[in-house]
């Protein structure tokens, strides 16, 4: 291993060097050998190769990283992430992909708040690359439903309060559906029934049955509307739980 990346990092032609690190990567990922690819992302990193092209490697070899065994990728990727957070800002668009892909692999596991936690390490606010409003927000939105999974209310209504800074302005009906939904689970967790019951009302009245992509099943809808009269009920007696009942049982009469 040590001799075929001496031998590429000689190399003076550029192309074929990264064509040669291309080849050296391809059977280090076929071989699924942690101590192969450890050695492959420090050489990567190290002074002997230069930021063009391990840029360029470190990008093919996070679109690889769902090749790998489970847990190798697992121990491979999070070795990469604490390797390169030195130099984290010259390797951004990589990170991204490699936690992206962790995120996936934690959640295919049902591990709720691993996949939120490596999401929540991408940095959404970088002035190194352009992030658009849309993708932040999808960020924010997807670490809360992640975090809600294991009804972590606390940690689900931070990344919730940086998305509605962003809501407002969005044109995502699905996001923007999503966020609703997020933030009344996330009252009814803090016990705020009221205010819960009101949000839940709101997304149960839904007119619209196709959004995008994503058809509006009517089982959620009910299910809203179950949520909203469960948690007036659950809610301290006052005239405003009285009207919010009122209103549920004229609903549910129609």
């Amino acid at each position: 291993m040590e001799s075929a990346l001496a031998s590429a990092s000689a190399i003076t032609d550029q192309r074929q060097k990264i064509e040669q690190y291309k080849h050296i990567l391809s059977s280090v990922i076929s071989s699924n050998d942690i101590v192969q690819a450890k050695k492959f992302i420090d050489h990567m990193l190290s002074d002997d190769v230069p930021l063009v092209v391990s840029r360029q490697l470190l990008q093919t070899f996070a679109q690889e990283l769902g090749r790998l065994e489970p847990e190798t990728q697992k121990e491979i990727a999070n070795y990469t992430l604490a390797q390169i957070q030195p130099r984290v800002v010259s390797f951004e668009e990589q990170v991204l992909i490699i936690r992206e892909k962790l995120a996936d692999l934690y959640e295919s596991e049902q591990q709720w708040s691993k996949a939120a936690q490596m999401l929540s390490g991408i940095d959404l606010d970088s002035g190194m690359r352009v992030i658009d409003d849309t993708f932040r927000l999808s960020k924010c939105v997807q670490i809360a439903r992640l975090y809600l999974e294991d009804d972590d209310a606390v940690n689900a209504e931070a990344f919730i309060n940086k998305a509605s800074f962003l809501v407002s302005s969005s044109q995502q009906e699905v996001l923007n559906l999503q966020y609703k939904v997020c933030y009344a689970r996330i009252l009814d967790l803090k016990r705020k029934f009221l205010e819960a019951a009101l949000r839940y009302y709101d997304i149960s009245q839904i007119q619209k049955r196709q959004i995008g992509d994503e058809t509006i099943d009517e089982e959620a809808l009910e299910q809203a509307l179950s949520a909203a009269v469960t948690c007036t009920i659950l809610a301290a007696a006052g005239p405003q739980r009285s009207r919010v009942l009122a209103t549920l049982y004229k609903v549910n009469n129609h």
